[in-house]
């Protein structure tokens, strides 16, 4: 799998709909809050042009691309961890996600109520972003009181885990979120443990009225992005549901039509992507053509432990051909008589498009 990616928002922010036209899937999507009472689950291939393009030249019987698994979840409201609405009672399915998408409405439409009557987008955003902040509160207090406890018996074994709590604490208290990323490896492993929704890579998702496709400046939700250092993807969800259901000969009249160069989709990939520190790898074997995600500066031994734990368990070397290089030459036994293929150990830092063949013994 590339990653996961779990889907928040207030009622009626288009959330079942994009999600609808990122997955393809037949969600209910109606204009009335929670809809959506079980949170709904989409695996959706990841589209790869050098995927594509490597299967031409090889000709495999199967292509498995690899996915991005999204998480759509009943809306919040203000007062959720109260008991207001519903989607504070489903906040548990995301904690696992690796990052955050925030639909926030920036679109009018008078068959599509607000949930609080105006568009807002920034007040939107707070709303929901307060709620994730208080019910992330919760989790670490209760962390702290069960420390506390165990500190009776072994002090000393927990000061590092309290001590990253207390900073967690601080920073929910004051409504901020958890700058995970800028922490040292070891205390972001043990922040990870803590499944903080308010530690993950968050993007907005702004969904725009149709008449905006194309001519999205910055707004008040970009605005707010830039404040807080993060992505924001300007979709409309309407047109996006729309273009799921097109046979594919038909979408790209359709998008050409609206003036758009990518669907949503690829968007979300991108900024997933990029958020994520990620990479693309690919695998030939026997007759099937592979891609696999791991993060950036990734070995290649623990690469090919995502591919099965015997490979990481047993590696000796790996054969890596770069996919500039493939693409050029056209196969695995040109690149080799080119001397294009280079052998590596299993320190060797897994590169975006690197094409590996793995030698182990176990």
């Amino acid at each position: 799998m590339g990653f996961s990616c779990g889907i928040i928002g207030l009622p009626n922010s288009g959330k079942s709909t994009i999600f609808n036209a990122l997955t393809a899937l037949a969600v209910a999507a109606q204009p009335y809050p929670f809809c959506t009472i079980e949170p709904n689950v989409g695996i959706v291939p990841v589209p790869d042009e050098r995927l594509a393009a490597l299967a031409r030249l090889t000709g495999p019987e199967k292509v498995t691309p690899t996915t991005i698994e999204f998480i759509d979840i009943a809306g919040l409201v203000k007062d959720a961890h109260k008991g207001e609405g519903l989607g504070n009672r489903f906040l548990g399915q995301i904690r696992e996600v690796d990052a955050v998408a925030h639909v926030v409405r920036c679109f009018e439409a008078g068959s599509v109520p607000h949930v609080y009557e105006t568009i807002d987008p920034v007040r939107d955003a707070e709303i929901v972003e307060t709620e994730t902040i208080i019910a992330d509160l919760a989790v670490v207090e209760e962390r702290i009181e069960k420390i506390d406890r165990l500190a009776r018996v072994s002090k000393e074994k927990h000061e590092e885990e309290r001590r990253i709590l207390e900073a967690a604490r601080t920073a929910l208290s004051a409504g901020r979120f958890i700058d995970a990323a800028a922490m040292p490896p070891e205390e972001r492993e043990i922040m990870r443990s803590f499944s903080l929704i308010c530690a993950k890579p968050f993007f907005y998702i702004a969904n725009i009225d149709e008449k905006d496709v194309g001519q999205e400046g910055p707004g008040a939700i970009g605005r707010l992005a830039a404040a807080k250092g993060r992505k924001v993807v300007p979709i409309c969800g309407k047109l996006e549901a729309e273009l799921a259901c097109l046979p594919p000969e038909e979408r790209a009249d359709f998008m050409e039509m609206y003036g758009m160069t990518e669907v949503g989709i690829e968007r979300i990939i991108k900024v997933g992507y990029d958020i994520l520190d990620l990479v693309t790898f690919y695998t030939v074997v026997g007759r099937e053509l592979r891609a696999w995600t791991v993060k950036k500066e990734t070995p290649v031994a623990k690469a090919a432990g995502k591919i099965h734990s015997d490979m990481e368990r047993g590696f000796i070397r790996a054969e890596v051909i770069p996919y500039a290089d493939f693409v050029r030459v056209g196969s695995e036994h040109a690149a080799r008589e080119k001397g294009l293929a280079r052998i590596e150990g299993k320190e060797y830092i897994v590169q975006d498009g690197d094409i590996l063949h793995i030698r182990f013994n176990v």
